[in-house]
């Protein structure tokens, strides 16, 4: 933490690890731009307090896939939250991902904020719902700490991104979500993974991100599933003590050759 009390955040997210190294998907090696991004992150010499890994840690989730990805963000030696996707196990991520640095537990609290990781995985399904549990979690932490500015980390998105086979999987009962987020004042942000791009919208007060995969891009404004050329990437963002949030999205140099654009679906 800063000496002005600013929190610096790096949020991963759809690293999408396959079982064996080197296996691809839709073309790309996601083990090869994972490692590329964490290299990139070094490279800025960037102090973070958090990491927020949002989800899709794999595609076909298994115990060496995980213990890969405990690996390589071991090495950072930032405490780390995970929470899962549609392609996760949750079991296994709890497993795998519960030890030094790295975890997967719901709620972190600093001096000024409070940062919320939301599980709205809905077992062998694409779309996304918060359960009464989640939802009760979430105001039993708002009530508990009413001072504290809130920001939460969930994997599907809650507002439509205008790409209408994407938001088929939005969180279905988004409405619910978003509705006790404008009770509480204090929540300031959701930031979000699944969509595969970048998302930076405000309702009202609220902030609302989506962040870019560390591997392949959905292309933005799209009726069916299209995929894009733009690099992987990670979203920064600072949790100021005023209660505002500036952030900014990275991505790798160049163009993404190796897509495999003919496919129709992942």
């Amino acid at each position: 933490m800063s000496t002005q009390g600013t929190l610096s955040l790096l949020q991963l997210t759809d690293l999408h690890i396959l079982p064996s190294p080197g296996e691809k998907m839709l073309g790309v090696d996601t083990e090869f731009y994972f490692e590329a991004v964490l290299q990139h992150v070094r490279q800025t010499n960037t102090h973070y307090d958090l990491i927020l890994v949002t989800g899709d840690l794999t595609q076909d989730p298994c115990s060496e896939a995980y213990q890969r990805i405990f690996g390589r963000l071991h090495t950072l030696a930032i405490d780390t939250l995970c929470l899962p996707g549609n392609h996760d196990d949750y079991a296994l991520m709890q497993q795998w991902l519960n030890q030094d640095n790295i975890s997967c537990k719901k709620h972190i609290e600093f001096e000024h904020w409070q940062v919320l990781c939301l599980n709205s995985q809905i077992p062998g399904k694409a779309e996304g719902s918060l359960s009464e549990n989640e939802l009760r979690f979430i105001e039993d932490a708002l009530e508990k700490k009413p001072n504290l500015f809130t920001l939460i980390a969930v994997h599907h998105h809650c507002v439509p991104t205008r790409s209408s086979w994407m938001d088929t999987m939005i969180i279905k009962n988004s409405d619910e979500f978003l509705e006790i987020s404008s009770r509480y004042p204090q929540i300031r942000g959701i930031t979000t993974g699944h969509i595969h791009q970048e998302m930076d919208i405000y309702l009202n007060l609220l902030r609302i991100l989506g962040t870019p995969s560390t591997c392949f891009q959905f292309k933005p404004l799209c009726s069916r599933f299209t995929l894009d050329d733009l690099m992987p990437g990670y979203r920064t963002i600072e949790l100021h003590p005023d209660g505002r949030i500036t952030t900014q999205v990275q991505r790798l140099p160049g163009i993404l050759q190796e897509i495999d654009r003919s496919c129709t679906e992942y």
